[in-house]
């Protein structure tokens, strides 16, 4: 036998096609498929292994989930009484283009600066004696009301007490409506036009506001910088 023949294969310099040794079906698999490349036979992994994964900057593996379970009020506009309570302003706005008395051409705008002249030169006294206060009520009352309709629309926890003030100046309305209706026997035909959008500013009005005033704040929770 010549010295090549009888020259030992010296430790791993074999090929992996001449050794006989067993090994494992992933070593052989790995090579098959990417040639070159050495299989992983030790160490650890944290992908599978159970550990954790990579975290970015400022991030820990404890971060606390960004969502409560608090309830909390929600910001919210509230649409129908903003809705009421211009229509009540709107209505007022028409019963001064229209006459409100009949046998008596005086639109309510003409009303209007008549109360302003009675308290300028006769001052609060006669004001309230002559009447005079019961139309101005109404059309002010409805300017005043269309200011808290648009205020409605500005979201909140609660238009509570936008509503409570809608309220108050809703009665004064209803009794510049009320009292002269009341003097009349209750006779709708002894008014004209501009009178039936004075009964629809009050009663627009009243609706509006205890529209608000029941409607409680609407709860939710919140997630990642929202509310739900």
């Amino acid at each position: 036998m010549s010295e090549r023949e009888q020259t030992p294969f010296p430790y791993g310099s074999r090929s992996a096609q001449e050794d006989p040794s067993p090994r494992p079906a992933d070593e052989a698999w790995r090579e098959q498929t990417t040639p070159g490349i050495s299989p992983v036979t030790g160490g650890s992994s944290a992908v599978g292994s159970g550990a954790h994964g990579y975290v970015g900057p400022g991030e820990n593996y404890y971060t606390t989930p960004q969502y409560s379970t608090t309830p909390v009020r929600i910001r919210r506009a509230d649409a129908l009484a903003a809705l009421l309570l211009i229509l009540a302003g709107i209505a007022a706005g028409v019963s001064l283009l229209l006459s409100w008395l009949p046998r008596d051409d005086a639109k309510g705008l003409d009303i209007l600066k008549l109360g302003f002249t009675t308290i300028r030169d006769q001052g609060w006294g006669e004001f309230f004696s002559s009447g005079m206060w019961q139309p101005l009520a109404v059309m002010l009352g409805g300017g005043v009301l269309f200011v808290l309709g648009l205020l409605m629309l500005v979201p909140a926890r609660s238009h509570r007490f936008l509503g409570l003030l809608a309220l108050l100046v809703s009665f004064a309305a209803a009794a510049g409506v009320l009292v002269p209706l009341a003097d009349k026997n209750w006779r709708l035909g002894d008014f004209r036009v501009g009178f039936y959008f004075a009964i629809a500013v009050a009663v627009l009005g009243i609706l509006g506001s205890l529209k608000a005033l029941l409607t409680g704040p609407k709860v939710g929770t919140t997630t990642a910088g929202t509310t739900s």
